[in-house]
Parts: C-alpha cells; sequence; structure tokens
C-alpha cells in the first residue's frame, strides 16, 4: 500500500488500480494444481495457470505483497489506536470526487470507462482515512504556508466558466430528431435518455453530464452547449460519437482565486503533501513493531 494522495485532476486509474488488478490475478490463479488448467495455446503448445501465476509474482509479486502487508499494518494500527472511518466521512471523499469529475454522473462515468467499481474505490478511501487520521494530529500547517500555496497555485483556484448539461445520445440523424420530436411534444428528457441514448456511462443519470469547462468535450458538442439558454434544448449536432440532444441545465461565470475561499482545499492539500511525506518513514517503523513473515520466493 502507498498513500494515495487525492488528486486535483479528471485521473482515477492509479497504483492502487494496478495493484488490485494483480491481486485479482493472483486470487484467480495462484493455487497451484495438480494438473494445471491450460488458458491459452500457440501452434499447439499449451500455457497454463502456473505459469501465468509464476510470471505474475516475478513481475509485480513484491510490490503487491508489499502493499498487501501495508493494508494489514495499517489495518490493526487503526484497530490499536479506535480509528473508526464512518460512512459520513466516505461519503465526504465520494463528493470531492463528484466535484472534481463536474457531478456525480461524471464520476460514474470516468469508473465505468476505467473499470474500476465504486467498492474500490470506497475501499481505497477507508485505507486512506485511516492513515490520515492517525497521522493528522503529529502535522501542523501554517498560515505562512496556507498563503505560500495559494500565491504559488493560484490559477489552480480560479474557476474557468462552466455549463451543466445533459444529452441523448442516437446513432442516427433520423433517431435524434425523433428523440427530439418527443422532447418538443412534452416528453421527459431524463427517461428519453434511458430509453434511447447509447451513451451507456450516463443514460442511466438521463444523460447528466455535470459540470464541465472548456476543452473537455468534442468541439461540436461544447460549442453548442456554450451557445444554449439555460433550460433550451439543442437540435440534433454530429460528433465523431453520433448525434446528440443537448439540455443545458445550469451555468457557473468564471471566478478568480479567492483565498479565503480556497482555504479549507488548500489545507487538504497541503495535509495530503505532508502525509505523503511521513507515510514511508511511519510505516517502516511499523514494520519494526509488528510481527512481519514474508515467505515470497522461499
Amino acid at each position: 500500500m502507498k498513500w494515495k494522495i487525492r488528486k486535483t485532476n479528471r485521473h482515477i486509474i492509479t497504483y492502487s488500480i494496478i495493484v488490485c488488478a494483480v491481486i485479482g490475478l493472483f486470487i484467480g490463479y495462484g493455487i497451484v494444481q495438480s494438473k494445471p488448467e491450460v488458458i491459452a495455446s500457440v501452434n499447439g503448445q499449451n500455457i497454463n495457470k502456473d505459469q501465468l501465476y509464476d510470471a505474475l509474482v516475478q513481475s509485480s509479486g513484491k510490490q503487491v505483497l508489499d502493499s498487501l502487508i501495508s493494508q494489514k499494518i495499517v489495518e490493526l494500527e487503526s484497530k490499536k489506536q479506535n480509528v473508526v472511518v464512518s460512512d459520513a466521512d466516505i461519503q465526504k471523499e465520494i463528493n470531492k470526487y463528484y466535484e472534481q469529475y463536474g457531478g456525480e454522473a461524471g464520476f460514474i462515468q470516468a469508473l465505468a470507462m476505467s473499470g474500476y467499481t465504486l467498492d474500490q474505490v470506497k475501499k481505497d478511501i477507508v485505507d486512506n482515512l485511516k492513515v490520515k487520521k492517525i497521522l493528522e494530529p503529529q502535522i501542523t500547517i501554517t498560515e505562512e504556508e496556507l498563503k505560500a500555496y495559494f500565491e504559488e497555485n493560484k490559477a489552480t483556484f480560479a474557476q474557468e466558466k462552466q455549463v451543466k448539461a445533459s444529452h441523448i445520445l442516437a446513432d442516427s440523424f433520423e433517431i435524434a430528431n425523433q428523440v427530439k420530436q418527443k422532447i418538443v411534444n412534452g416528453g421527459d428528457f431524463a427517461q428519453l435518455a434511458k430509453e434511447y441514448s447509447t451513451d451507456n456511462g450516463t443514460k442511466e443519470n438521463g444523460g447528466d453530464l455535470g459540470y464541465f469547462g472548456s476543452g473537455k468535450m468534442a468541439v461540436e458538442f461544447e460549442e453548442a452547449a456554450f451557445a444554449l439558454k439555460v433550460g433550451e434544448i439543442s437540435d440534433p449536432i454530429k460528433t465523431e460519437y453520433g448525434y446528440h440532444i443537448i439540455k443545458l441545465v445550469d451555468k457557473k461565470d468564471a471566478q478568480e482565486a479567492n483565498y479565503e475561499q480556497s482555504k479549507a482545499e488548500i489545507r487538504d492539500a497541503l495535509l495530503d503533501k505532508k502525509i505523503g511525506e511521513e507515510y514511508d518513514s511511519w510505516i517502516q517503523d511499523l514494520y519494526q513493531q509488528y510481527d512481519v513473515k514474508n515467505y515470497l520466493g522461499q
């Protein structure tokens, strides 16, 4: 396990995802069988599960096992210190992801695209919060540090102009136009998205894309969305993905960076940074306190 600092960009695939994927393969293939199961062949030459397991251990075994040991140490240490992570704590962190991805729909869409599950995200959050609750009381952040960080990263605390939109994606202009006419005739946009949209990442949420700024969507889509008035619905818009019916839900004007409004976010960023700096030495100290035995390779 590594301390996974919460990112402020739109990336969710991190070291932890790679670890989870390899662990899954270990669980699936790690039991040595008397008659190894064939999983592939080349010109009649078989490749079995034992060979895959051995290759995984050789390439990533130490990294994954170190992560599992660290996770277990954090679990035991948090119990020892009576550290509790509540459902409210977890939801608060998930809400931060919602903000980063422009809303719940954007976050769910990112998960669907990455192959990462919400349960895996929650597991990472719990692990991180346990570490954070243990180390935070040992860390000091001064007003001077907060102000210096703000000045050095002022551009990241400014808010660009954003819009919140929903869409229905269709394969053809004819289908998109038919859906638009259903909306004009009083049809419910969200319900029609569930029925007709081919965007599997958003259709179940009524086509909700959350908030986004410039450069985040296909050019044709973005130009159409920013040109709409709140509540207005576009004609079919063609992009490389198909034909979109866009509904503009809300607009946010650009805002300059404000220190007082950003103070809590700055403190979180500095706290994450300092915990990241302390984590390796802290976990190594705990390695010495716990009875850790590593039999990999024996």
